[in-house]
């Protein structure tokens, strides 16, 4: 990066670029196309504070609530199928604050299923411990499962992400199917949940494939600027497959147009539960 930067700073074509964000832009794709990783972003913000995000004991009950209510839309459709609409996955310190609330607004309504939608397919943003917490409902508590391993590269640490033994509420199993809906704008945490119970086996993908983010960027100043660099500053790397979703993406399983998805994913189900009526039938014939 600090290559292309110097040869951009000798290209008069670019530096006379009076706009600002324009320049950005240009930078943005000379970077991408000379790194290979389309995660890196050049920006123009002159007016740009960095997030500061709050003390959970500042954040009243009734607020948590409302932004749990904002970001997952809960139904039970037809054929007693749960449907889980995800935009943002919480970390496990908003999770055990707002259990109680969890367990009445979404899990109560879903564990009684007898198979589970998730709708990841507008899912951009969540917390790196939020992805442990999700796959354990899926996965039995014994034996504890390595879920991911994540390189963090400004600390050098590697830390390991294993399921949970123990949870708010009762697990919703292995056996029931579980389909995960996907699109081109899912990006991040949502990918990691969604890439480790695919390689568990206990997920099937329906949709498009992933946005092929990561569960970390920085936003570096460029010198005395109002020019930022969002870089990706930690990796992903799965124990079962010894590689990475990012910038790659999360393939789905069964490829469909987004749109489609949630159709595609119900007649899934529904096949599935006819499978052993006719396996039936045709033993009988046989």
């Amino acid at each position: 990066m600090e290559e292309t930067i110097d040869a951009a700073s000798t290209n008069t074509e670019i530096l006379s670029i009076p706009d600002p964000a324009t320049l950005a832009s240009v930078l943005t794709e000379g970077v991408k196309n000379t790194i290979g990783d389309s995660r890196v972003k050049v920006t123009y913000e002159p007016e740009y504070v960095p997030a500061v995000p709050p003390a959970m004991p500042d954040i009243p009950l009734e607020q948590l609530a409302g932004m749990i209510k904002a970001t997952v839309k809960v139904e039970v459709l037809d054929g007693n199928i749960a449907y889980l609409k995800i935009q943002h996955i919480i970390g496990e310190e908003m999770a055990q604050k707002v259990g109680p609330l969890l367990l009445e607004y979404i899990w109560d309504k879903v564990l009684p299923t007898s198979a589970m939608i998730l709708d990841f397919r507008s899912a951009v943003s969540g917390e790196l411990s939020g992805i442990p917490y999700i796959v354990s409902y899926y996965t039995d508590s014994e034996p504890l499962i390595h879920i991911d391993s994540v390189y963090d590269r400004p600390s050098d640490i590697t830390t390991e992400l294993w399921s949970m033994p123990t949870l708010l509420g009762k697990r919703y199993g292995t056996s029931k199917p579980l389909i995960i809906l996907t699109s081109k704008n899912t990006l991040g945490v949502a990918e990691d949940v969604a890439y480790c119970l695919k390689n568990l086996r206990r997920a099937t993908i329906v949709g498009k494939n992933t946005a092929g983010g990561t569960v970390k960027i920085d936003k570096i100043k460029v010198g005395d600027t109002d020019f930022y660099v969002s870089v990706p500053v930690a990796k992903s790397i799965n124990p079962i497959t010894g590689k990475s979703w990012e910038i790659d993406g999360v393939a789905p399983d069964v490829e469909v147009p987004e749109e489609d998805a949630l159709e595609t994913a119900i007649a899934i189900i529904e096949l599935r539960a006819e499978l052993p009526k006719l396996v039936q039938a045709a033993a009988a014939l046989v």
